[in-house]
């Protein structure tokens, strides 16, 4: 549900704003001939995971992922390689919590685990853009980006047995979207959304070989949405 109003609420923006654009004097007419330039974003996002359960000594094991809407707020440094093509650097801070519930166990205590997650979230991006159209420019953009779990607890010596999930520190993801650039009279104003997914595996596995929580999990990777409001 969440999702689909981040998607419905990005492209109501997108046809305001071209139909604002008609007939306008061009705003900021030499800056996309700059070879360097910077900006920040502040943006929302909704991560779960991907999950595919393996045969396992756990009979019916069942596992689901309740996601919610968490922030992000990053930098920007982009680097124009062409006309229509730009290399972007965006280091930013993630967060968001889940919810994963082991259904096949019965035990409140041990059912639900809740994870709140903080992130380094550094994307290298490669940038593609139409030609400009009076003050707007459509892009589609894509790129891989390195992810630091500052609430993986991958280090801590207790695992579910003591109501701990653990997560691995260091993950990869490759990520694409589309966006629009609007040139305002002072700033370039570029909302985009985004598709977020995971290349490695991010469970760190229980000590126990045949753990009731994770034994039954072959791979769960972050999958998500962002929608992202830049200013450069």
């Amino acid at each position: 549900m969440v999702k689909n109003k981040i998607f419905l609420g990005f492209f109501f923006l997108i046809s305001v704003v071209v139909f604002a654009q008609r007939e306008r004097v061009e705003n900021l007419p030499t800056f996309d001939q700059r070879k360097l330039h910077y900006g920040f974003y502040l943006g929302l996002n909704q991560n779960d995971f991907k999950l595919n359960l393996r045969n396992s000594s756990i009979a019916n094991a069942d596992i689901t992922v309740s996601p919610s809407a968490g922030f992000n707020v990053g930098l920007i440094a982009d680097l124009r390689f062409h006309k229509n093509l730009n290399l972007r650097f965006e280091p930013g801070l993630v967060t968001n919590s889940k919810k994963i519930y082991f259904n096949h166990l019965v035990n409140p205590r041990d059912s639900v685990r809740e994870i709140g997650s903080t992130y380094l979230h550094v994307p290298v991006l490669l940038k593609f853009s139409t030609d400009r159209y009076k003050n707007i420019r459509p892009y589609v953009l894509g790129g891989i980006s390195y992810d630091y779990n500052f609430s993986s607890n991958e280090a801590n010596q207790d695992d579910n047995s003591s109501g701990e999930f653990r997560m691995k520190t260091h993950n990869f993801m490759y990520e694409v979207g589309v966006g629009i650039d609007i040139y305002l009279y002072f700033f370039k104003f570029s909302p985009s959304i985004r598709g977020v997914f995971a290349i490695n595996n991010e469970v760190k596995y229980d000590d126990n070989p045949n753990s009731q929580w994770t034994s039954p999990i072959n791979f769960m990777g972050t999958r998500g949405v962002f929608l992202t409001f830049a200013f450069e």
